[in-house]
């Protein structure tokens, strides 16, 4: 089975089930807050390593072998799916404000993002891929520059709010 594949779930769960369930959640979740400084940087590492995760699994087959890398892999992609799903959801039902505590909110500021990671890890296991799981740990790195970004926005958009929120919730586990 070619590697793309994979990406076919997480894409309609990403962008299908949100737009099923909030239209107006995409534009929100499409959004990235103003970046400073090297957070330029990480941003376009973060899009470039996105885009080559996406490309690089055109190239890559999922390895069907009864082996610790394809049951860990096959794990960590159900769960970060499972965990895709819930946050979509959570994310298309914010307050009022617009700020989003509800749900697996309630446990991660980031639940997004430890989701995109885990799939990701998921995938590089199936595949057997130590190319694409580079690929995810630079993703993953650019990413937490991306959240310091949209935290500062969420604390000048929401103020004390959104700074009691960050007292009580992690910022991704």
């Amino acid at each position: 089975m070619n590697g793309i594949v994979l990406l076919i779930p997480f894409l309609i769960i990403r962008f299908g089930l949100l737009s099923f369930v909030n239209k107006e959640a995409v534009q929100r979740a499409a959004r990235f807050a103003p970046v400073q400084g090297s957070e330029r940087i990480a941003y376009w590492i973060y899009q470039i390593s996105n885009i080559a995760i996406f490309i690089y699994l055109f190239f890559l087959k999922v390895n069907i072998e009864l082996c610790w890398q394809f049951y860990t892999g096959l794990v960590c992609y159900l769960l970060g799916l499972f965990i895709c799903s819930i946050s979509i959801m959570n994310f298309s039902s914010p307050s009022e404000a617009g700020l989003n505590t509800n749900g697996i909110y309630r446990f991660s500021r980031n639940p997004m993002y430890v989701s995109y990671f885990v799939c990701f890890v998921g995938m590089a296991l199936l595949t057997q891929s130590l190319i694409l799981l580079s690929i995810v740990v630079v993703f993953q790195i650019s990413s937490h520059w991306i959240i310091l970004s949209e935290e500062r926005w969420c604390i000048e958009r929401f103020g004390t709010s959104y700074g009691q929120y960050m007292k009580k919730v992690r910022r991704y586990i």
